[in-house]
């Protein structure tokens, strides 16, 4: 079905009047976010000519079409696009009523959404997260590990309460708090003539192929910035969604590369080395909307990040140490 024309299935009845649902504006965004009627209804948990329904419900009150149909996919119409903003708006309005309503308890409980950059996710992360929650049990939290473009989208829309990034993020509707800061980590392999090293400027590895997370990845960015610092433009050979697979590439002599500090483990044939650049750091940072009603639980979490950041423990350079006893700075299988 082209563009612009109306299948008569979805042919808009302006004498009938359906009133505005809840649902319908939930079930309108969750087809706006997966672009498919199918995913929407799977995440919504009912059955698709049934959210279909009500989507055409939505667009005969409205009096215009919210979506074109076509084969496998459904793509906003302009009229959908202006509404999207509203919709969203509505219903976080009416998410952080309830949430306000149910703070007048004064009990610390409810449900978290946080956002972790895949950089962060498992290293640091499942730490903090198993602390809070033995602490704070009546809190259930859901944890959604993407890019940072597209955790901030979160944000925004309501669907995330906080995401762990690296700063700045510059977005006048976001603040962020600084939690830590950690240095970069050069990786080498084993058999490359600077292995043995403790310490090594990135100025000593700008001939080498360099192997660096995808575009996308604020890692990536990370690094190039460090190198520019440097002076230095990386000859970029191999990108990669995963730091395992960039690991067995280093293992295997095809590059060198960079990884936080936090990354830092047993890798068999890969030798991690601490960068001597300042530049070579990121700072990590917990970002909330601006405008967004903060509860009693996403005030213990964060207060729960501040004191369990390594600024705090120190856990990251302890980790380092221990993955290199007696002052070695290189992985010994």
């Amino acid at each position: 079905m082209a563009i612009g024309k109306i299948n008569p299935a979805y042919r808009i009845d302006r004498q009938k009047r359906y009133p505005m649902e809840i649902h319908q504006l939930r079930y309108f965004c969750a087809v706006a976010h997966h672009g498919t009627f199918t995913r929407a209804a799977l995440e919504e948990g009912v059955a698709q000519p049934s959210l279909s329904q009500q989507i055409l419900k939505l667009e005969t009150e409205l009096g215009t079409r919210l979506f074109d149909r076509l084969p496998k996919s459904a793509k906003l119409t302009s009229f959908g696009r202006a509404f999207l903003p509203k919709a969203q708006q509505i219903l976080r309005q009416l998410g952080e009523a309830k949430t306000e309503i149910l703070e007048m308890g004064g009990k610390e409980r409810g449900d978290l959404t946080i956002g972790v950059i895949p950089t962060i996710a498992p290293y640091w992360f499942p730490r903090v997260l198993a602390g809070f929650s033995r602490d704070h049990g009546a809190i259930a939290i859901k944890v959604v590990e993407d890019i940072t473009r597209v955790l901030l989208e979160a944000l925004d829309d309501g669907s995330i309460d906080m995401a762990i990034v690296a700063l700045p993020v510059h977005r006048d509707k976001i603040r962020s708090v600084e939690l830590f800061r950690e240095s970069m980590v050069a990786v080498l392999p084993e058999s490359h003539q600077y292995a043995a090293r403790k310490t090594i400027r990135l100025e000593e590895l700008k001939n080498e192929p360099f192997l660096l997370l995808k575009e996308g990845h604020c890692f990536r960015q990370s690094t190039i910035s460090a190198c520019g610092k440097s002076k230095i433009k990386p000859r970029v050979v191999f990108e990669s969604g995963q730091f395992a697979t960039i690991l067995a590439m280093v293992s295997a002599g095809v590059g060198v590369s960079a990884v936080p500090e936090m990354a830092v483990q047993p890798f068999e044939g890969c030798r991690f080395i601490k960068l001597q650049n300042r530049g070579a750091t990121r700072t990590i940072g917990a970002a909330m909307l601006r405008q967004h009603f903060e509860t009693r639980a996403q005030r213990a979490f964060l207060q729960h990040l501040i004191q369990t950041s390594p600024a705090k423990t120190a856990s990251i350079s302890e980790a380092f140490s221990r993955l290199h006893p007696a002052g070695s700075l290189h992985h010994s299988t």
